[in-house]
C-alpha cells in the first residue's frame, strides 16, 4: 500500500508544522506531495529541502523572485498552482491550514475533486457552510476537522446515531483576559493580546482568541460539520485546556476528550480516520494535570462572540460578513489604527450593514465579503 499522498496549505504556520511532525513519524503511511506558503519563500525552501514534495507553492506571485527550482521540486505561485496542488492526482488528503477566507476556494476544489479536507481553515464553514457541504456530496469528498474542539467532538461520537445526542460542548481557555475587568478591556495592547496563555498561534488567531471570535467560529463551524442546531451547541471556558470538548447523549451521559494541548493527535486522527495510529507525545498525567474547572463565557466582555453566534443563526451570508468584518478589525487592531473593543464595534456595524442573501454559491459569498471589507474599513477610518 503507497503512502498517502498529503498536501499542506500553510505549511510555514504553526498547524502546517504539527502535520509535517506528524507525517515525519508514520513515512510508511504519509508523503508530503504538496507543500505551500503565503509569502515566506524562505521558510518554504527550507521545508522543501527537508520533504522533497513534488510540488511547492507560494499564494504571492511576487514571492517566488529569487527561488531555486531543484531536487525533483516544482514551484508555483499564485491561485491557479494553489488550486493545482489541493487536486494533483496523487494527493489523497488536503490539510488546509490557510488563515481567513483565503482558504475557501481550496476547500471547495478538494472536495469537488474527491479529496479528504482536513479542515483547520474554519473560515471556509463559516463563510459558505452549504456550499461547503454541497461540493463534498457531489464531488464525493471529506471533510474531517482539524481543530481540537471539532476533532473531540468527532471522537466522542464515533459510533452515535445522530437522535441519541441532545448536546454538543465546546470549551475554550478563555485568552489572556478571562479575568480581566471589563473597565480594563479598553486598555488592552497588541502585545497583550499575544500573550495566549495555552496556544502558540499566530497573530490573527490569537487575536481572536483574545476576543473570543474564534469560538464563535467554531459554534458556527460545528453547526455545519454535525448538523446540530444552534440551540444545542454550548462554550464553556475551561482554562487548563486539557477538556477539548464534550457531548452530552439522551440519557444524560456526557463523553469527553482529553489530553494535553497538542495540534499533533488532531491532525494524526484527521490524516488517519477512522484509524488511530500510534504517537510519541507527551502522554497524560491526570495527577500533574490537576482541577479542571469550567465557567461560563462573559458575553458582557467579549461582544464578538455573541456577535458571531447571532450572525451565525441568521445564516446566509450574515457568517461571511461577521468574518470578514472580524478579519478587517483584526489587521487593523494589529497595526494600531483600531482599540481592542473597537474590533466588535466594527463588527457589529459591519452586520448592522447586512441586508440578507444565501451563501448558496461562491460569487454571492465573495460579493458579501468584499461589500463587508468596505463596509469595516470605512467604519475603522471613521
Amino acid at each position: 500500500m503507497r503512502p498517502k499522498g498529503v498536501a499542506i496549505l500553510g505549511a510555514t504556520g504553526s498547524i502546517g508544522r504539527s502535520a509535517l511532525a506528524v507525517l515525519a513519524q508514520h513515512p510508511d503511511r504519509f508523503r508530503a506531495v504538496a507543500l505551500t506558503a503565503h509569502r515566506s519563500a524562505g521558510a518554504l525552501s527550507a521545508l522543501v529541502e527537508e520533504h522533497r514534495p513534488l510540488l511547492a507553492v507560494l499564494a504571492d506571485p511576487c514571492a517566488l523572485s529569487g527561488v531555486q527550482s531543484g531536487g525533483g521540486t516544482r514551484w508555483g505561485a499564485g491561485r491557479d498552482a494553489l488550486l493545482e496542488a489541493v487536486v494533483h492526482p496523487e494527493v489523497d488528503v488536503v490539510l488546509n491550514a490557510l488563515v481567513g477566507a483565503a482558504g475557501l476556494e481550496p476547500t471547495l476544489a478538494a472536495l469537488r475533486a474527491g479529496k479528504r479536507v482536513a479542515l483547520a481553515n474554519k473560515e471556509s464553514l463559516v463563510c459558505a457552510g452549504p456550499l461547503v457541504m454541497r461540493a463534498a456530496e457531489e464531488g464525493g469528498g471529506e471533510l474531517i476537522p482539524v481543530d481540537s474542539e471539532h476533532s473531540a467532538i468527532l471522537q466522542c461520537l464515533r459510533g452515535a446515531a445522530p437522535r441519541e445526542v441532545e448536546r454538543l460542548i465546546l470549551t475554550a481557555s478563555g485568552g489572556p483576559f478571562r479575568t480581566l475587568p471589563p473597565e480594563r478591556l479598553a486598555a488592552v495592547t497588541r502585545a497583550d493580546a499575544l500573550r495566549h496563555p495555552t496556544w502558540e498561534m499566530g497573530a490573527k488567531i490569537t487575536v481572536d482568541s483574545a476576543t473570543l471570535a474564534n469560538k464563535a467560529l467554531e459554534v458556527i463551524e460545528a453547526h455545519f460539520l454535525f448538523g446540530v442546531p444552534y440551540e444545542r451547541l454550548e462554550v464553556v471556558v475551561h482554562p487548563q485546556s486539557i477538556v477539548h470538548s464534550m457531548v452530552e447523549f439522551v440519557d444524560g451521559s456526557v463523553l469527553a476528550q482529553m489530553g494535553f494541548p497538542t495540534m499533533e493527535i488532531p491532525v494524526l486522527y484527521a490524516l488517519s480516520y477512522p484509524e488511530r495510529l500510534e504517537y510519541r507525545t507527551r502522554r497524560f498525567d491526570p495527577v500533574a494535570a490537576g482541577p479542571l474547572t469550567f465557567e461560563p463565557v462573559r458575553e458582557e466582555c467579549f461582544r464578538a462572540f455573541r456577535l458571531g453566534v447571532e450572525a451565525g443563526r441568521l445564516g446566509g451570508t450574515a457568517p461571511a460578513v461577521f468574518n470578514a468584518a472580524n478579519e478587517v478589525a483584526v489587521a487593523a487592531f494589529l497595526d494600531g489604527r483600531l482599540s481592542f473593543l473597537g474590533i466588535a464595534e466594527a463588527i457589529e456595524s459591519a452586520l448592522s450593514r447586512w441586508s440578507g442573501g444565501d451563501a448558496l454559491t461562491l460569487q454571492a459569498v465573495l460579493d458579501a465579503d468584499a461589500r463587508a471589507r468596505r463596509s469595516t474599513e470605512t467604519f475603522i477610518r471613521g
